[in-house]
């Protein structure tokens, strides 16, 4: 098979007697190396969302979390809490309780996600302390503790989308919170009865930049929301932080075995699954969509090839009279048909790996919006060299459909 390709390869170089077939030719390579750097860049654009996601998961998602397989809340999440505790590898185990609730400020109304945690813990577990807002539309209190004081409105923290909607301005303002009765009927002549309500300070506004998080949360010690949905030891869910250097998959493990069956046991991963399964929804339906236009511009390839197997309709002749077989004349252009695949796949990758790589160095390419309210301002790129080898499959595989198509129109012209 050496003839056939050093036959191949001078075909390539050699100028044609028609002009047509040579620039078909170019125009061949371009189309594969174009859709070969879409592949590359689009997979990798995805890996940087998927990769900012991931960064961002430490903000207000614990290390753990254990929430029932069943029902809502666990009986007696206190005592939960101080099992999961006791094994290997957790450092704070603490129940949390989250629910809808109603929540009103200066005539301005919205359901929020209530979610009751034990704000000293909350602050070792989670990033809130670096998450709260502290400019000229948002003055955060020094401290947020629960008083304990029935007085007095336990301090709490509204996400950045709840004070938009809401109209807060400023903390130390207060927020009045309702939740429907859990037990009892409804009495219809006097609907405010059968809701609970309760009066919170805003101590702090945050944004986590995880829409999950920034919509519609807000953050109160975990007495007051028992108070609020009827709950005594009940918890929703036991939120855990790991020591350091523990593996939260081995530690995960271990804990949903000594909790048995009735626990559903997650790391930050898993308590993010919905948004990175999206995330690789739509990167392989990208990837699926570039494959069809990889296919089309192989059609340029079939085309080129078909036209330069009649430009060099004498040459075959030539061959035949000097006793190569068949096989070994289809062969050539079979060869032509892997090398303009793998030149423009090659370019390809080549260009697709610059791109990504001054897109990560220098953002070329903006998102719209303002910079100074987004997290990032460019798209995020991460290459992986998975990718790469996934890359080079479709274009393989196009690289040998065109070549079978290319011989057998080579041995229909002997």
């Amino acid at each position: 098979m050496i003839l056939p390709a050093r036959i191949a390869a001078r075909y390539l170089r050699a100028p044609k007697s028609h002009s047509a077939v040579g620039a078909i030719s170019i125009i061949s390579v371009v189309g594969v190396a174009v859709a070969t750097a879409a592949i590359v860049c689009v997979l990798s654009v995805f890996n940087g969302f998927r990769s900012l996601l991931a960064e961002r998961l430490d903000t207000l998602a614990p290390d753990i979390t254990v929430v029932p397989a069943g029902g809502k809340t666990f009986a007696d999440g206190d005592s939960l809490a101080a099992a999961v505790a006791a094994i290997d590898g957790v450092q704070i185990a603490v129940p949390s309780v989250t629910d809808n609730a109603l929540a009103i400020f200066d005539s301005r109304e919205m359901p929020v996600t209530l979610r009751g945690v034990d704000m000293d813990a909350f602050r070792k577990i989670s990033s809130i302390d670096s998450l709260i807002l502290n400019d000229e539309r948002f003055i955060p209190s020094s401290d947020f503790t629960y008083s304990g004081e029935e007085e007095a409105p336990a301090d709490a923290l509204v996400s950045i989308g709840t004070a938009s909607q809401l109209g807060i301005g400023a903390t130390g303002q207060p927020l009045l919170i309702f939740a429907p009765k859990r037990e009892g009927r409804v009495n219809l002549a006097n609907p405010m009865a059968s809701f609970i309500a309760d009066s919170l300070n805003v101590a702090g506004i945050f944004q986590a930049f995880q829409n999950d998080y920034d919509e519609k949360t807000v953050i109160c010690p975990i007495e007051v929301a028992r108070d609020l949905f009827q709950y005594t030891s009940e918890a929703t869910s036991v939120d855990i932080k790991l020591h350091p250097g523990a593996d939260s998959r081995i530690t995960a493990d271990a804990i949903a075995s000594a909790l048995g069956p009735g626990t559903v046991v997650k790391d930050r991963l898993q308590q993010q699954e919905m948004n990175f399964r999206m995330i690789s929804i739509e990167k392989w339906v990208t990837f699926l969509l570039l494959i069809f236009i990889l296919i089309i511009a192989s059609f340029n390839i079939i085309s080129t090839l078909c036209m330069l197997v009649l430009d060099k309709q004498s040459s075959l002749s030539v061959f035949r009279a000097l006793g190569m077989r068949k096989g070994s004349v289809a062969a050539i252009f079979r060869w032509d048909s892997i090398f303009v695949t793998l030149i423009g796949g090659a370019a390809g990758i080549a260009v697709g790996l610059i791109l990504c790589l001054l897109q990560q160095h220098f953002g070329i390419i903006r998102l719209a919006g303002d910079p100074e309210r987004m997290l990032i301002t460019a798209y995020p790129v991460v290459v992986n060299a998975s990718d790469i080898l996934i890359a080079c499959i479709p274009i393989l595989a196009t690289g040998a459909l065109t070549a079978i198509i290319a011989g057998a129109f080579a041995r229909s012209r002997l």
